[in-house]
């Protein structure tokens, strides 16, 4: 069946206080992530990654930096984009926040 219900879904735990649960098919995946961590002083590392992304703030408020890009406060209902192999990183402003990630080619590295 082509459903997954977020109660079923197989919880990782990337990093102390993310959740992430998962689904994809063979050239993308959907990662929700909730975070528990919050709010932070400081941006998490940047980092970048050969995939495109995409994200939808779903909770909470982010601050979204991207190389060569003006930091932007985001809040429930914004989304972001990535292109392939672009430095970016998140800070949390809120004590919680859920945002859902997808990806492609699928993170092989998130399947291990």
């Amino acid at each position: 069946m082509a459903v997954l219900k977020y109660s079923e879904a197989e919880v990782q735990h990337p990093s102390e206080g993310i959740e992430r649960r998962l689904v994809h098919l063979d050239k993308m995946l959907t990662a929700v992530l909730d975070f528990s961590n919050g709010p932070q002083t400081e941006p998490d590392p940047m980092h970048s990654h050969p995939h495109e992304q995409t994200s939808y703030i779903a909770e909470g408020e982010v601050l979204f930096f991207m190389e060569g890009e003006e930091t932007q406060h985001l809040k429930a209902g914004d989304l972001f984009y990535v292109p392939s192999n672009k430095r970016h990183c998140i800070q949390l402003l809120t004590k919680t926040a859920r945002l859902v990630d997808s990806f492609s080619p699928v993170r092989e590295d998130f399947l291990k």
